[in-house]
């Protein structure tokens, strides 16, 4: 095994912590990212010892580990413009109390700071998450969008992270962004102009997950090489394209399983993702840590397909040669 081999909670949150590690040990596998939603983590409960104890006695009692801890939900309403119903359903009642737009975002960053508070007492070193975005609503680009609008959201992004950023540094622990449409990163050029607005700072890298990039057309593999020093976590989601004339990228508003989408999410191995030049890519810039499976898949029975994929990860994460290929193969006079 190369990397340690994780479970993404985010989708289990309707079982508790104890019941899904039971699930995750019982499948083979190493460890868990664990998501702060439902009743897995609550970064408000960063300084009580008992519940570092307790949660941590969890894991240790399946023989489980963490190397990541996620918090996506709260992130999504750091930046967002507006902020609405669909925040409220995913942030929870303390976050968004009286629902005012900027009280929300002001309490989701100090969540958001209190989740790198929640990992160095865990001993974890990378929370994964989203950051939101105040421009995304700008995607096409009509109607015509100045520049300095653009510009101003990227600032706004800053303005927002970099005090966030300051508490991840002081705890000792990274931040890695999930490109992903409605974040202030969703592709290849809106990356680098993210790094860039916040000085690349090294408390800010990428969860490298492939799935939404297929459908948007950017080159996974290249994506590893070419941000190499800001691959901070790996999260294995799959995903199958089939864009036909009538089924879109864009969805046309139809839900997850719906044939007619152009896209959906499928189980580990079962999609488009090139798994191999990826882990093989991963390899070759250094990558260490967990490979973390975050299972969705609307047509398919969660218990079968989280089994199921653990096995197919452990075939395609196979070890890398100890040896060069001039050495293997040289010969000696």
């Amino acid at each position: 095994m190369a990397q340690p081999h994780t479970l993404f909670t985010g989708q289990w949150a309707d079982l508790t912590l104890d019941e899904v590690a039971e699930l995750a040990a019982g499948w083979g596998y190493d460890g868990l990212e664990i998501s702060v939603s439902g009743e897995h983590l609550d970064a408000s409960r960063w300084d009580d010892d008992e519940y570092i104890a307790d949660r941590i006695g969890i894991l240790e009692k399946h023989g489980l580990s963490c190397w990541a801890i996620s918090n996506h939900l709260k992130g999504q309403a750091i930046c967002d413009d507006p902020i609405d119903f669909r925040h409220q359903a995913i942030v929870g009642r303390d976050v968004w109390g009286d629902g005012d737009p900027e009280g929300v975002r002001q309490r989701a960053a100090e969540d958001m700071k209190n989740t790198a508070r929640l990992a160095q007492k865990l001993g974890v070193k990378t929370v994964i998450g989203f950051t939101g975005s105040k421009i995304w609503k700008y995607v096409a680009m009509f109607p015509p969008v100045p520049q300095d609008v653009i510009d101003e959201g990227y600032q706004d992004f800053a303005d927002r992270w970099n005090p966030i950023l300051d508490v991840f540094e002081e705890c000792g622990v990274r931040f890695a962004h999930e490109v992903h449409p409605s974040e202030i990163a969703y592709d290849y050029w809106t990356t680098q102009r993210t790094l860039e607005a916040i000085g690349h700072r090294e408390s800010f890298g990428l969860n490298w997950d492939p799935s939404h990039f297929m459908w948007q057309e950017i080159d996974p593999v290249s994506f590893i090489t070419d941000f190499a020093d800001r691959i901070y976590h790996v999260d294995c989601k799959d995903i199958r394209v089939r864009v036909t004339g009538r089924n879109t990228r864009l969805g046309s508003h139809l839900p997850w399983g719906d044939p007619r989408r152009g896209w959906d999410f499928v189980s580990f191995g079962r999609g488009d993702v090139p798994w191999d030049a990826a882990f093989r890519a991963l390899r070759s810039i250094g990558y260490e840590g967990p490979l973390s499976i975050e299972w969705e898949d609307a047509g398919m029975d969660r218990l079968h397909g989280a089994a199921e994929a653990i096995e197919v990860l452990r075939d395609l994460d196979y070890p890398a040669s100890e040896l060069s290929f001039d050495a293997a193969f040289s010969t000696q006079s």
